[in-house]
């Protein structure tokens, strides 16, 4: 997805665009497989998916779970690039907290804050006015900062100023503001203060839950921004094996692949291609799950998100479960997916991730995956060899866009910008085709 995405923007950007890719299908790590039959294949299961699964056709199975935040980067990437145009989005239903061994429904409204058995009578009371002190919280308006400095008060002090007790701070650092772990505590409050906002403001514009999923899977993502480059004279080719990635005095200067070399000045690729120039950073174990049934104790819903906070289940990291269905045309009627997913932390994962897969009973079939996570060690400042990060256990795409203008900046020398983006469009398709 974040090379789709990239090959886009420097499509539109005026850049000559080709896009190589080894695999039949758009998307690499982050497709979705159809039919049923080659999720099997993939997994090395042996036979045929039985009869009760209906038609293979029926099934489109993302390999890495993840929701976009309804106010999130990644949809602001698809208004701008009017990607939009080629996707249909569903609002996820809920989003769940794991606590004691039962799930609770996050509160998405005043009212459920005031009747969720989350919290006491006077917990509630000290949460509201933590959430309206963050929803009035403006880092450029010391008025609003209340006695705190955005970028040196930890966050651990700002719990302590609203005398927050651990079952909140846990669900608000873990469900609100989406860390993976507990590190954000002792660092500066800032970047949590936004990540709640973040989380409020993309919950406020649908109400069930801040997360969209797209119909048909998250494999329609990068289709969307190989066409958008293909518009702009981008060229996309798949199946199209890459033999070797040619070098001159440290430097990319073309790609070989059956005999051919397309020569080229920047090269952008995933860890697979070069595993030369990236360090392994840590492991990650999804397990995808077929189901006949909603989730216990989410009222049926069609579409969750379920977070098992790390403190709840003595761990370090995050446990996460994605739910989707036939609502979102990416399962036969009447089944369910959900995949669970979290950083490996010993060397026995399958464990690590019982406590979620035991919401889910019964299971039908599940496909275990346990990944390598990798970052680059080469950020292309000499050789113009720019490497993404492998996707990590979380559930939204935050992390994948940070990385996406992280790659864009070392590229091009500057931030990315989204109104120089939109400026370029109206230069190309004129002020009328905007209306």
């Amino acid at each position: 997805l974040q090379e789709c995405i990239l090959s886009g923007i420097m499509s539109v950007n005026g850049k000559k665009v080709l896009h190589m890719d080894r695999n039949s299908y758009y998307g690499g790590e982050s497709a979705s497989i159809t039919p049923l039959e080659d999720l099997y294949k993939r997994f090395n299961l042996p036979g045929t998916p039985p009869e009760s699964m209906g038609r293979g056709r029926d099934w489109n199975v993302d390999l890495i779970p993840k929701f976009l935040m309804a106010n999130g980067q990644l949809v602001k990437m698809l208004l701008y690039t009017e990607v939009t145009r080629y996707l249909d989005f569903k609002v996820i239903e809920g989003s769940f907290v794991y606590k004691g061994g039962k799930i609770y429904k996050v509160p998405s409204t005043e009212a459920e804050a005031l009747a969720s058995s989350l919290m006491g009578l006077f917990e509630k009371r000290r949460f509201r006015k933590f959430l309206v002190y963050v929803s009035t919280f403006d880092e450029n308006d010391s008025r609003t900062f209340e006695g705190v400095d955005p970028k040196k008060t930890t966050m651990r002090d700002v719990y302590k100023k609203f005398d927050l007790g651990q079952d909140v701070i846990d669900f608000t650092g873990h469900a609100l503001a989406l860390y993976r772990t507990d590190d954000y505590l002792d660092q500066p409050c800032q970047e949590t203060i936004n990540r709640i906002k973040l989380y409020s403001e993309s919950l406020a514009r649908y109400g069930k839950s801040p997360y969209l999923y797209p119909l048909y899977g998250l494999g329609e993502l990068p289709q969307g921004f190989a066409r958008l480059s293909a518009i702009y004279g981008g060229t996309y080719m798949l199946n199209k094996p890459i033999e070797e990635i040619v070098i001159e005095n440290g430097k990319v200067v073309g790609v070989k692949s059956e005999g051919e070399v397309a020569r080229c000045k920047q090269l952008i690729c995933d860890p697979s291609y070069v595993s030369d120039r990236v360090t392994k950073v840590g492991q990650v174990i999804r397990v995808i799950c077929i189901l006949s049934h909603p989730i216990k104790n989410t009222n049926d819903a069609n579409s969750c998100q379920i977070i098992i906070p790390q403190n709840q289940v003595n761990r370090k990291s995050d446990i996460y479960v994605c739910m989707i269905s036939s609502a979102h045309n990416v399962a036969a009627q009447g089944k369910y997916i959900a995949i669970a997913s979290t950083t490996v932390e010993t060397a026995e994962p399958e464990k690590e991730i019982k406590p979620a897969l035991d919401l889910l009973e019964p299971i039908e079939q599940k496909f275990v995956s346990i990944s390598d996570l990798f970052a680059p060690t080469d950020l292309g400042t000499e050789s113009q060899i720019f490497i993404s990060r492998t996707y990590d256990a979380t559930t939204h795409f935050e992390t994948t866009c940070d990385d996406i203008k992280d790659i864009y900046k070392r590229m091009m020398g500057s931030e990315f910008d989204f109104e120089e983006m939109k400026r370029k469009k109206n230069d190309i398709y004129g002020e009328e085709e905007q209306q």
